[in-house]
This record gives structure tokens, sequence and C-alpha cells, in this order.
């Protein structure tokens, strides 16, 4: 069992940036493959970017691709998501997921555990 909390959400103006953290209790997260995903009103849960067991490997939506970055520090057992030159069409609560599978996962099925979120709010 893998408890998530994630923490950092804000309000930032258009440009700016913010950082996410998901901290993870219960069995170690070094064990999971760890993404993020992000949902805004009325809209469906959409995969933002992911990282593997060892942090080796990352992947991300072409929305976020080189405004974004995700990390992880194992020995914390804690995620990380750099968010630069945000944009009012990144507005959304952002979730942290754990999944038991191998390799670098961006279908939310793959997602065992999920934290409870954190409201990020872009002003244009």
């Amino acid at each position: 069992q893998v408890q998530l909390v994630e923490s950092g959400g804000g309000l930032v103006q258009a440009g700016g940036s913010l950082r996410l953290f998901c901290a993870a209790s219960g069995r170690t997260s070094s064990g999971y493959a760890m993404g993020w995903f992000r949902q805004a009103p009325g809209k469906e849960r959409e995969f933002v970017t992911a990282i593997n067991r060892s942090g080796g490997s990352t992947y991300y939506a072409d929305s976020v691709k080189g405004r974004f970055t995700i990390s992880r520090d194992n020995a914390k057992n804690t995620v990380y998501l750099q968010m630069n030159s945000l944009k009012p069409e990144d507005t959304a609560v952002y979730y942290c997921a754990a999944g038991q599978q191998l390799g670098v996962l961006s279908i939310t099925s793959q997602y065992v555990y999920w934290g409870q979120g954190t409201q990020v709010t872009v002003s244009s």
C-alpha cells in the first residue's frame, strides 16, 4: 500500500513557474513507476508526464514537452514536477499516481495508487 500526497500548487501568472511535490509513504516509492495527471473542470483526466522506477526514463505529453520536467528522489520517496512557462490552459487539479508495472506508464488504468490532487491555477 502506498499513500501519495501532492503539494506545491497555487495561483501563478502566465509565464510563471511552480514546482509540485508528491510525497509517498507506506511501501517505498522506488518500487513504483510514477506519473502526473491533470483534470480541468468539465474535462477528462489527462496524462502529463511519467518516470520509471529508477528515474532514468521519462515521457511527456506533447502539450507540456519542453516546459515541464519530472524527477524523483527515491531516498526521499518524493517525485517532483517542475512547471515553467505556464499557460492558462495548464489550469487543472494535478494528481500524482503510482503504478506497479515496469517502464514508463502513460495510461490512467496502469496506475494503482492516486493522491488527492493539488490545484494549479494560471491567470492570463
